[in-house]
């Protein structure tokens, strides 16, 4: 295995005082997640843990994964022009449903190591984080009641309503968090998520139930 590119430390120095969602512990999760998927699937692990590291570099700025992947490269610009092709490209390929979609197995080792940190009680976790963060409710109605308000088209109800004080957790799940599992790439992270999902409903079958005092 080659020297890392950049440490952990190093990394941590580069980012700021994010939201609980997306604080450094959210970028040690996916790192670990996509070195684990990678050494599973064949990749390149030591191309991965430094797009893992670096991959929400540039958070806080418009269009953050091609920032991101604009200063991988200035910090990496010692390295094999090869190597950080490869990273900056699995940085620019993250993000949930905004292009570039991931070219290579590294890159969709991160992506789906990124989704999966969504998925579960992790996800369940940060879903409550946000609302916290947004003001939203915990909760207002069972999702029978959610899913015919939002309709089929749950990406235009979460564009348009995401954030909103009237957007639960509820509304994230419906719209975002429930349907992840089936847009992996890996079957690595698709195995990981199978058990991650069903978790994530139960809980929040468990939820509606509580809220209407039925347990």
């Amino acid at each position: 295995m080659p020297l890392p590119a950049i440490t952990a430390e190093q990394a941590q120095a580069l980012y700021g005082q994010d939201d609980a969602a997306h604080a450094f512990d959210h970028v040690l999760r996916v790192t670990r997640l996509a070195v684990h998927i990678a050494a599973a699937e064949g990749a390149d692990v030591h191309v991965v843990r430094t797009a893992g590291l670096l991959h929400d570099c540039a958070r806080n700025e418009p269009d953050h994964h091609l920032a991101g992947a604009r200063q991988a490269r200035a910090l990496l610009a010692a390295e094999p022009q090869s190597f950080v092709d490869a990273v900056a490209h699995c940085i620019e390929a993250h993000r949930f449903s905004v292009a570039p979609h991931p070219q290579t197995l590294e890159a969709r080792c991160l992506c789906d190591a990124d989704r999966l940190d969504a998925i579960g009680a992790i996800g369940v976790a940060r879903a409550f984080a946000f609302a916290g963060r947004q003001r939203s409710h915990l909760w207002s109605a069972p999702l029978a009641t959610l899913r015919p308000e939002i309709g089929a088209d749950v990406a235009a109800y979460r564009r348009q309503f995401g954030g909103a004080p009237a957007y639960t957790p509820g509304h994230e799940f419906i719209c975002k968090l429930e349907g992840l599992a089936a847009e992996l790439y890996t079957a690595t992270a698709q195995a990981i998520a199978a058990e991650r999902a069903r978790f994530m409903a139960e809980f929040f079958a468990r939820l509606d139930a509580e809220a209407l005092g039925e347990v």
